[in-house]
């Protein structure tokens, strides 16, 4: 019998970022020496004050369910960080813990989007997120920027009676960009005007390198009830494997938020939660440290990929992601990213899945050898 599956598995589109680093993966067991800028993760590790209060937990017997939206401490520790850290008031009421930022977008979404709504997605856009629109029955519609910043025009131009909301992505995955006070305001101004909600993914607040970015939802009061701020422990602490993201939003959506979760996943991992409430009040000093790093890093990378024929790459303000502009190379993303990989043995990730066919993303999360000889590589 042919099995029949259903719209929703038959449109989702698998990662290409997961597939192209299989594949490194994949040489790596054979042997060879792969130079992979593919890791959307910090190189370095989770501190070690945060995995001695994951230890603590063990010992103490902190291995039972937990309320499916997460701790009340932890919840409270995120609203106290928020605070601190972007401006943004919430109570622990506010805020939803999930497994992962991708988790908390993914329940973003079942709760506002609905079949046949439209969700105006800004490119160049991370690939998760017109697959989870897609998901809920919803039609992603791409809007096109001037390089890699806001078209706010085009955004105006792309709003219709079906439109639901907007997914804001700053500092941005692929791009490092991050987008100024002027155009949040003016996306702000357009949701207000239209009804709209803002889904703002910030997962990268704390890897920016000239200009601290701002948050949509400390605007004010009014776009903060139409937005959910969305983030994660996985940068800026180095804890993508812990899988504890979350979000702040108006209480009415977070009690929607916290119910769905409570049937798909029950609660995030109780030891996880307990290395984030530390992660959370512990020291914060570790975090300018490797920003700094991350910019020389930068700095190597963005020079590098200059200098090579046929390649551009605008210097990115956050994130650890460069973006590079290969259209004079003449062929897809993808098809340069197969033949790096095979003859240079350099993984990178094509743009297409992005929204940008004639760029690659390479990520600068690694350390300063492997950026230069993957450098002299992509050269040859």
């Amino acid at each position: 019998m042919e099995l029949a599956l259903t719209r929703r598995a038959l449109h989702v589109q698998a990662s290409e970022t997961m597939a192209i680093t299989a594949k490194a993966d994949e040489l790596k067991k054979k042997g060879v020496n792969v130079v992979a800028f593919t890791a959307g993760q910090p190189d370095f590790d989770t501190p070690q004050h945060i995995k001695d209060a994951a230890k603590q937990a063990m010992d103490a017997g902190f291995t039972k369910y937990t309320d499916a939206r997460g701790i009340q401490e932890l919840r409270e520790g995120v609203a106290q960080l928020l605070q601190k850290r972007n401006n943004l008031h919430y109570t622990a009421d506010d805020i939803v813990v999930s497994n992962g930022a991708k988790h908390a977008l993914y329940n973003a979404m079942q709760v506002l989007v609905q079949e046949g709504d439209e969700v105006l997605i800004p490119v160049p856009y991370w690939v998760t997120f017109p697959e989870q629109v897609k998901f809920c029955g919803g039609k992603p519609v791409f809007v096109q920027g001037n390089g890699f910043a806001l078209d706010i025009d085009a955004l105006r131009a792309s709003i219709t009676k079906k439109t639901k909301a907007i997914i804001i992505n700053s500092p941005n995955n692929p791009s490092g960009a991050v987008y100024p006070k002027k155009d949040l305001q003016a996306i702000a101004d357009l949701a207000l005007e239209h009804d709209l909600w803002v889904i703002a993914d910030e997962c990268y607040d704390q890897l920016w390198y000239e200009e601290q970015p701002v948050s949509i939802a400390a605007l004010g009061e009014e776009i903060k009830e139409h937005t959910i701020t969305v983030n994660t422990f996985s940068k800026a602490y180095s804890m993508t494997g812990w899988r504890i993201g979350y979000t702040a939003s108006p209480p009415t959506l977070a009690e929607r938020m916290a119910a769905l979760q409570s049937h798909q996943t029950s609660n995030p991992c109780s030891i996880a939660q307990k290395a984030a409430l530390a992660a959370c009040t512990g020291k914060q000093d570790f975090i300018s440290e490797w920003r700094k790093i991350f910019r020389e890093r930068r700095n190597a990378m963005i020079e590098g990929l200059n200098q090579i024929k046929g390649m551009s790459c605008d210097l990115p303000h956050g994130a650890f992601y460069a973006f590079a502009d290969i259209s004079k190379m003449k062929q897809s993303s993808t098809a340069y990213a197969q033949e790096l990989l095979e003859k240079k043995h350099v993984a990178v990730i094509p743009g297409k899945p992005f929204g940008m066919d004639n760029h690659i993303r390479l990520s600068y999360a690694t350390n300063m050898e492997q950026i230069e000889e993957g450098l002299k590589r992509m050269k040859q």
